[in-house]
């Protein structure tokens, strides 16, 4: 009776880590057979668990809506772990959880053993966030953003754009990026036919129904968390040029921030895209980048040309100041 317990915590689990399931995956997953999964699925239903099945061929199951949380079952660092996500949580940047997060807490805690319970406080006491501003997300959106991006469910949604306009959106969403207090939204605009970032805090949900399932891309760069922070990064510049770095592309990457963009030339040159706030700042950078270069349309950067110039001759000045005697 135990084992089957056991198992049907797992088989809850598994089920609420995604919408669909086959009897062979779930069997697969649970190392039973799928008569035993049959079984148990029959099993959460008579303990109140809704669960969908679809018959035939591409048939499977679904954990139906209305379903409750079914108990936990943690090991000592897992309830740690999740002790420590709730404190976070009460002070982070996902507006609407702050209260519910702590209620959550009090109640772990009161269950915790006497020694996780002052592993917990000691935490609490004496790791001290930096205070944050800035925009907060709602928590219902991010969850419903989530929910679409598992399910691969299209999203439509009004937009508020940086410079205060709105627009309609139809998107895929692919995956939400935490990024300091801000969450963004990395998504295809099927409008626009390309990929997009969007912060979350300026989302506004419409109450039309989940869209259509579709078939994921291949995302740029291979990684949602790279191609937030190339975009941001890229958008926070007041100053931009491109500048041909006379080294491989392999040598320079490693010296640059995840933001710049580096195009290989051949074996030994590559094309390298920056910016900064300012052209003096972005003189000092690309002192920095270990190999000679030139600005591939000095024309246009006369700025940059003259702060690189200045600190040319204040190094040239440094380096040959002759010593005191």
């Amino acid at each position: 009776m135990l084992e089957t317990s056991a198992r049907l915590l797992r088989l809850l689990s598994i089920m609420q880590s995604r919408r669909d399931w086959t009897g062979p995956e779930l069997a697969a997953r649970l190392g039973v057979t799928t008569r035993t999964v049959r079984n148990d699925i029959e099993r959460l239903r008579q303990l109140g668990y809704p669960v969908d099945a679809t018959p035939g061929v591409g048939g499977g199951y679904r954990l139906g809506t209305g379903a409750v949380v079914p108990p936990l079952l943690l090991d000592d660092e897992e309830a740690v772990a999740v002790a420590v996500g709730l404190r976070t949580a009460a002070d982070g940047s996902v507006a609407g959880i702050e209260e519910a997060s702590v209620r959550a807490l009090a109640k772990l805690q009161q269950l915790l053993p006497a020694a996780l319970r002052r592993r917990v406080r000691a935490l609490e006491t004496f790791a001290v966030p930096v205070p944050a501003t800035g925009p907060s997300a709602d928590a219902a959106t991010l969850t419903t953003l989530a929910a679409a991006c598992r399910d691969t469910e299209r999203v439509r949604f009004g937009y508020r754009r940086h410079d205060g306009s709105h627009s309609s959106r139809d998107v895929e969403p692919y995956r939400l990026v935490n990024l300091g207090r801000r969450w963004y939204l990395v998504a295809w605009d099927t409008g626009h036919r390309a990929w997009r970032t969007f912060r979350a805090d300026r989302i506004s949900l419409s109450a039309h129904p989940p869209g259509p399932r579709f078939a994921p891309r291949q995302i740029p760069d291979g990684d949602a968390a790279l191609h937030v922070l190339k975009g941001t990064g890229a958008a926070m510049w007041h100053y931009h040029a491109t500048v041909i770095a006379h080294a491989p592309a392999q040598d320079v990457l490693p010296r640059l921030p995840p933001a710049v963009t580096v195009e290989e030339i051949d074996q030994d040159t590559c094309r390298i895209h920056v910016g900064s706030d300012t052209p003096q700042m972005l003189a000092l950078y690309l002192g920095m980048l270990g190999a000679d270069f030139h600005i591939e349309d000095p024309g246009a950067h006369p700025e940059l040309r003259q702060h690189l110039a200045e600190l040319a001759g204040r190094y040239h000045r440094a380096a040959h100041r002759p010593a005191a005697s």
